[in-house]
Parts: C-alpha cells; sequence; structure tokens
C-alpha cells in the first residue's frame, strides 16, 4: 500500500500561525520598501559606494554583537513585545528619513546614524520571532512552520520593491517612505492579544560569559554545528551586499533611472526564493538534511558568480531568480535543522548564535563586496567572493558534514 502524499502547507492551517504568517510579511515589506526608497535617495544624492557598504555594515553588525543577548531575552522575557519594539524602532527610523527628505536636509552622518537604528530594531525583533514560531505551532509541523517562515520573509522583499518603487513614482521618497511607517501597525496590534504560553524564565544573559556558555552547549551537535559554520561563511564572504549596491549594477546593465526596471533587480531573488517556498512546501520536497543544505548552497555561489560576470540584463534577473531559489531553499534548511536540535532551555540562545552567524557576520560582506568593490569594481569582487565561498563550501563537504 502506497504512503499517503505528504500535507502541502500543513503549517498554514492553523489560524494563528496564519496571522503570524501574513504579519511577518508585512514587516519584511515595510523594512523592504525602506531600503527601496532610501537607498536610492542616498546613491541620488551621495554616489558613494563607501556609504552603501556602511549601509551593509551598519545594518548587520548590531546581529553580531547583540543576537545571542536578544535570543536570551526571548528566552527570557515575552517574545511579543521584543517583535514589537522592534518595529517601533523601524517606523521612527522612516519617519526620521521621511521628514529629512521632506526639508531637504539629509547629510551623510544622517543617513549612518538611522542605518545604524535600523540593524539594531532587526536584532531587538529577529531571534525573537524565530522562537515565538514554537508557540504558535504543534511541534510535527515545526519544519514546515520555520520554511514558511522564511518565506514569509522573502514575500515581504518581494512585495517591497514592487510596491515601493509604485509609492516612489506616486508620492515622492519623502511621502513615500513616512506612508511606509503606517504599514508596520497592524502587525503590531494583533501582537498585543496574540496567544503566548508564560513560562519559568531561565536565568538572565550574562554578556560574553553567555555566548561562551551557548557554544559550549552546542558545539558537540554537528548538525547545528556545521549548519551555524555553513551560514556564517555565506554570510561573511558574499552575504546581500549586492542588494546595497543595486543602484550600480542597475546603472551598469543601463537601467539607471530608479524606474520599474530598478525594483525588478530588487524583487528578481525574492521571486526565486518565494517560488522555492510556495513549491517546495506544496510538494513536501527537499526534507532538511545537512549535505542537501551545503549542496543547495554550493549552487548559490555558481549562480551568484554567474550574476557578477553578466553585462545582459535579463540574464541577470534570470541568474538572481535562481539565486533566490537556492538562498531560501539552504537558508531554510539551514534554520530548520537548528532550530528542532536546539535543546529546549537555551533554544532562544542558540537561535541567536545562529542569527549572529547568519546575519552578523553579513557585516563584513559590506568590505569584501563593497568597500572592495570602490577598489575594484562590483562586478569583479561579488564574482571573487563567490568563487572563494564555492571552495571553502567544497572542503567543508568533505570534512566537517555529517553524512546523514
Amino acid at each position: 500500500m502506497s504512503a499517503a502524499p505528504p500535507t502541502s502547507f500543513p503549517a498554514l492551517r492553523q489560524p494563528v500561525f496564519r496571522a503570524y504568517f501574513a504579519g511577518a510579511a508585512s514587516l519584511m515589506m515595510a523594512d523592504s520598501i525602506e531600503h527601496v526608497i532610501s537607498y536610492w535617495m542616498m546613491f541620488e544624492k551621495f554616489h558613494s559606494p563607501a556609504l552603501a557598504g556602511f549601509a551593509v555594515i551598519s545594518h548587520w553588525v548590531p546581529f553580531l554583537l547583540f543576537s545571542i543577548w536578544s535570543g536570551a531575552a526571548a528566552d527570557r522575557y515575552d517574545p511579543r513585545r521584543l517583535i514589537q519594539l522592534g518595529m517601533t524602532v523601524y517606523m521612527g527610523v522612516s519617519i526620521a528619513w521621511g521628514l529629512l527628505f521632506l526639508a531637504d536636509a539629509l547629510e551623510m552622518w544622517h543617513a549612518a546614524v538611522l542605518l545604524i537604528f535600523h540593524g539594531l530594531a532587526g536584532v531587538i525583533w529577529g531571534p525573537a520571532a524565530q522562537l515565538y514560531i514554537h508557540e504558535i505551532v504543534d511541534e510535527e509541523h515545526l519544519h514546515s512552520a520555520i520554511r514558511l517562515s522564511a518565506t514569509a520573509r522573502w514575500l515581504g522583499l518581494l512585495m517591497g520593491p514592487a510596491i515601493g518603487g509604485v509609492i516612489l513614482l506616486a508620492l515622492g521618497p519623502a511621502w513615500g517612505i513616512l506612508f511606509n511607517a503606517l504599514i508596520y501597525l497592524p502587525f503590531i496590534v494583533w501582537l498585543w492579544r496574540a496567544p503566548y504560553r508564560h513560562k519559568h524564565a531561565p536565568p538572565a544573559v550574562r554578556a560574553f560569559a553567555d555566548v561562551v556558555a551557548t557554544w559550549r552547549a552546542v558545539r558537540d551537535n554537528r548538525v547545528i554545528l556545521s549548519m551555524v559554520i555553513l551560514v556564517g561563511g555565506a554570510s561573511l564572504i558574499v552575504g546581500n551586499a549586492y542588494q546595497a549596491q543595486m543602484p550600480e549594477f542597475a546603472n551598469d546593465f543601463g537601467h539607471g533611472d530608479g524606474g520599474f526596471t530598478y525594483s525588478v533587480l530588487f524583487a528578481a531573488d525574492a521571486a526565486g526564493a518565494l517560488t522555492a517556498g510556495v513549491v517546495l512546501e506544496s510538494q513536501g520536497l527537499l526534507r532538511a538534511a545537512p549535505r542537501s543544505a551545503f549542496l543547495l548552497a554550493l549552487g548559490w555561489c555558481i549562480a551568484m558568480g554567474g550574476f557578477a560576470a553578466t553585462a545582459s540584463y535579463p540574464l541577470a534577473l534570470a541568474l538572481l531568480f535562481v539565486c533566490g531559489f537556492l538562498e531560501l531553499s539552504f537558508y531554510a534548511m539551514a534554520q530548520t535543522l537548528v532550530q528542532v536540535n536546539a535543546p529546549p532551555a537555551v533554544r532562544g540562545r542558540v537561535i541567536g548564535l545562529f542569527s549572529m552567524s547568519a546575519l552578523g557576520l553579513r557585516a563584513f560582506s559590506g568590505v569584501t563586496v563593497g568597500l572592495a568593490g570602490s577598489l575594484i569594481g562590483i562586478h569583479l569582487s561579488l564574482a571573487l567572493s563567490a568563487a572563494v565561498l564555492l571552495a571553502i563550501i567544497l572542503v567543508m563537504l568533505w570534512t566537517i558534514v555529517p553524512s546523514r
């Protein structure tokens, strides 16, 4: 007798997770809209690859410094309130951008400060949002929920450039980014009454000592260890620094007018990631396994190198789509393996460790891709970064990756 086919989108069959999924997608959409508008205005006003590189560094350094602290806070306190706090800071940053645009008073130091606060907001809500999934989803549906959570992120990133481009054209940068601040409100309101099982608070975070203790808790688990190293290497060497350089890529492709074709470049890899989430969840494909995650990451490196090397706009769009498909596939798989294997008592801290590696190390991709791009060109810097990462992944496949 043949086995029953896997249920499609099992986590979305739970009403609370459906609402959470919609809220998380709206959060990431508003975040993406802010990037589309603010990156364009910084490029138009300053034409500075170094500032674009700083945008990457300032966005991700808070994850490097504070992710484990944030995960420990989510272990100890109500994660819903941490998510709300992060979104409130996001709203404040959008409002500040808008007022500076209206007054035509934006200076480089203003941009630097706002980019730093935006990064701090991300580390406040990120680990809490991942931990909260365990509060609202049954254990047998966690794989689906974690992958769908990553899909919600990319759904927001896909909708952000499309809607952000329309807002930019219809309202202009100032009123557009002020309007964007309102998008956070529905999710903030929903979280006030969202379900939460109160629990006994574990000990408070102990700064660097807790980082060491968290690492000791997972160092003997080869699955967690290999996934943390994989996403850390990808973030350190390539990351998403190419997105901050997208105005220059668009200009090199002959589409530097800030219109629809510019927004499509931002949306292409998000569309690939969304497609991956839908296809993999609807068919129950690619069950989480360490070796599969590494092979998917290997394909991502090849596609990213191809994007860096091409001078064709249509081919660039196709390669970005493939990049998005593969990135969601390996990243969501790695996150699933870490979360389901993490000791429950310190799950928030382990999620924080994963975030520190997956997101915090992206700060240095601003050096390898952004600042190096100001010296040798962004196409060459991105291609070299992808080649280095590919070589490292091949070595890791033969050394530390569990065979099963």
